[in-house]
């Protein structure tokens, strides 16, 4: 049994826990999210190896319409996503894996202060850029269920005005 629900440890507006979710779970909360994504802003995925970072956001940029292969930046450090929204402006969507950071400072280098204001990132293992990115509209927090390694416990809190809004505007499409 899946169960999506406001986090019982704290009741904020700010705040969702979904446990014992199986993969179209987990894929249904990054649609319901990418349906409702600003135009901007900043997510951080955090969790252990292989706690499902990548298949989250390759679900989301999915939803969003990237049709093209949705490839992990494990190595590359960063995938950007151009997408064409119909008669909208194209939207920008870069997805970062900053576990092979040897120091935070090593951001420079991706040129990432100018893209904060103009694009939607997703940030895989943030606490390596720590001190470097500002903070997160939306943390989401993925863990495998210990005695179902193939479900999820996927915890979400907003940050930021920003993302309580983005959470509100989600609320209704993950009960």
């Amino acid at each position: 049994m899946s169960d999506i629900k406001p986090d019982s440890q704290n009741e904020s507006a700010a705040d969702y826990y979904g446990a014992n979710l199986d993969e179209s779970a987990v894929t249904h909360l990054a649609a319901a999210l990418a349906d409702t994504a600003p135009l901007t802003g900043l997510v951080f995925l955090q969790g252990s190896l292989g706690a499902g970072k990548t298949t989250f956001s390759r679900a989301f940029l999915r939803q969003m319409g990237v049709t093209g292969p949705v490839r992990s930046p494990t190595y590359t450090l960063i995938e950007p996503y151009d997408i064409a929204m119909g008669d909208l402006p194209t939207r920008r969507v870069l997805h970062l894996d900053l576990y092979r950071l040897a120091v935070p400072e090593e951001l420079d280098d991706l040129g990432l202060r100018d893209e904060f204001d103009q694009a939607l990132l997703l940030i895989e293992w943030p606490e390596r850029g720590a001190g470097e990115l500002p903070a997160a509209d939306l943390l989401i927090q993925l863990e495998p269920v210990e005695q179902f390694p193939m479900r999820r416990t996927v915890r979400l809190h907003a940050n930021t005005p920003e993302g309580i809004h983005w959470l509100s505007a989600c609320r209704s499409r993950i009960r």
